[in-house]
């Protein structure tokens, strides 16, 4: 996709082909929407993470599992 914005027509296309066929009223929303989503990725793709490590993860009340 690049920097060109997905137009309401071709998000229109997208969804057909994904088998998700839109109403022609809501083909605008999913372009602005997919065009957003773009846009976030596209920062976050930009951030330089350097030496950070993964974060970790843990539910509340599981236990950690410390298993080699």
């Amino acid at each position: 996709m690049g920097d060109v914005e997905l137009t309401a027509t071709e998000a229109a296309r997208w969804a057909l082909r994904a088998g998700l066929p839109l109403e022609s009223a809501r083909h605008a929303e999913v372009a602005a929407a997919a065009n957003h989503i773009h846009a976030v990725v596209r920062t976050l793709r930009e951030l330089d993470f350097g030496e950070t490590q993964p974060a970790t993860h843990t539910v509340e009340g599981d236990a950690p599992d410390v298993s080699l």
